[in-house]
């Protein structure tokens, strides 16, 4: 069985984030999209609010489940026989971001891959940030979240 892990914040999970689970899925017999704790990240939703979002954006994917993780992302793909990372690219600066990323867990851990998903164009400009800025000032993110209209987004 082939399983793959598609970290992140995901705070929110946003269309972008869906379509690259969407394409892992397609691919891999099983893709965890797991938080994974960043201590350096102001967060506007907990884990657990972020997972019952995820849970909701993905529900029609049946090989795909949420989870979360506080330790290193190579240990957690271990602790669930996952061999590959999945990263989705959405600009040419997340390469470089990336590739750093991807040469770390290389020397910690060589036996796992890191594949990469470019983005498709509609959805490269789209960020949980963004997202974010939007809710705050009131701007729809109809079509850039894959439920917008969830009772958590709303609170924000």
């Amino acid at each position: 069985m082939s399983i793959a892990v598609f970290p992140g914040s995901f705070d929110p999970i946003t269309v972008g984030h869906v379509e690259i689970v969407r394409r892992a899925a397609q691919v891999f017999d099983k893709v965890y999209v797991t938080i994974l704790a960043n201590p350096g990240k102001d967060e506007e939703f907990t884990v657990e609010e972020r997972l019952e979002l995820i849970r909701d954006g993905i529900k029609d994917i049946p090989n795909a489940c949420a989870d979360s993780s506080c330790g290193l992302l190579v240990d957690y793909c271990r602790s669930v026989g996952a061999s590959v990372i999945v990263r989705g690219i959405r600009t040419g600066g997340d390469v470089d971001y990336e590739a750093t990323l991807e040469e770390v867990n290389s020397r910690i851990a060589p036996d796992i891959t890191t594949v990469y998903l470019i983005s498709k164009a509609e959805y490269a400009h789209i960020s949980s940030s963004l997202v974010r800025q939007l809710i705050k000032i009131g701007i729809s993110i109809d079509g850039l979240v894959p439920n917008a209209d969830h009772k958590l987004l709303r609170r924000v």
